[in-house]
């Protein structure tokens, strides 16, 4: 029940007691790394099949399936999995940011009376929480992407890294500090288009599936709102993530880099891959994105209902 007293009149605050800010970025990096341990396989199929084909060369994988049990049969089961602790560094970096920052400025902009910001704003919000984290959480992501990718090459190309702290250790000293942040404005335009699209279509998704009446505010309308967030997320940002990882990964030929900036990956892909080549992998991307997306906000959901249960009730 709503306060109507005013604050002259010792009246309280109508807007409920919420967790802490510091809990709220936690809670996010906490759901990012839960569902990260569950797609990580998927990421890695993705970021293989991005590369493959690239420099006009033949494609390695004609499919997802393809691709699976060619990793599988060459480097095993435990190879399907490498670059996990890149992977939740991302997390514990991007996902902590993003999600934090995302929380804090939804409930700043909801009105007294519970009215939630309209999807424009929604929108608005999530460029500015996905751009700064991306900022914050490329250094894991060149490790990512660097650390999926090394099986496809020679034996005596790789790169070797042993885990995602000793790639950044080498990159900095190999390569210079600053080439932890390659790539990094297109993985900020990534994360504004991913963030627009998934945070705002989640929070519109979910709101028009309660207000349908058909669902309650349960786990299955959450499992049904990130379904829908992850499709429309995946047909946004796949252009602008095959463009990331191909910077990410790229190698300097004769003392130049094989692609000059985003713009030019985009060129190269369309004219000697085909246009559609920029949706390449496109389905292990939703099958990452989708159960990510959806594990990330039951994995928040829940952990927000724990707190507000046992900390805030009463």
């Amino acid at each position: 029940m709503a306060a109507t007293a005013s604050p002259g009149a010792g009246g309280v605050d109508a807007k409920p007691r919420t967790s802490p800010k510091s809990v709220k970025f936690l809670f996010g990096g906490l759901a990012g790394m839960g569902a990260t341990v569950f797609v990580q396989p998927l990421d890695l199929v993705k970021n293989r099949m991005q590369l493959s084909g690239e420099g006009a060369k033949t494609r390695e994988y004609k499919t997802s399936f393809h691709a699976l049990t060619s990793i599988l049969r060459a480097e095993g089961l435990r190879g399907i999995y490498t670059g996990l602790s890149a992977g939740l560094l991302r997390q514990a970096t991007y996902t902590t940011t993003r999600l934090g920052i995302y929380t804090v400025l939804f409930e700043r902009l909801t009105g007294a009376d519970g009215t939630p910001p309209g999807f424009l704003l929604k929108a608005l919000i999530g460029m500015t929480a996905g751009a700064t984290g991306a900022f914050v959480g490329t250094p894991a992501e060149v490790a990512l992407i660097r650390m999926t990718a090394d099986g496809r090459l020679p034996p005596d190309q790789r790169r070797g890294y042993k885990n995602v702290f000793n790639a950044l250790i080498r990159i900095a000293q190999e390569e210079g500090v600053p080439t932890l942040w390659r790539g990094c404005i297109p993985t900020m335009a990534r994360a504004v288009v991913v963030n627009a699209a998934q945070l705002a279509s989640y929070s519109q998704s979910k709101q028009f599936l309660l207000d349908s009446g058909y669902f309650s505010d349960n786990i299955l309308c959450h499992f049904c709102a990130s379904m829908i967030s992850g499709l429309v997320t995946t047909a946004a940002s796949m252009p602008v993530d095959i463009v990331k990882t191909r910077i990410q990964n790229m190698r300097m030929i004769d003392g130049k880099p094989e692609y000059k900036n985003g713009l030019d990956v985009l060129v190269k892909v369309v004219r000697y891959e085909g246009f559609f080549s920029l949706w390449k992998g496109f389905t292990p991307y939703y099958a990452r994105l989708g159960p990510h997306t959806v594990l990330t906000f039951i994995f928040l959901e829940q952990m927000n209902k724990a707190y507000k249960r046992v900390f805030l009730s009463g």
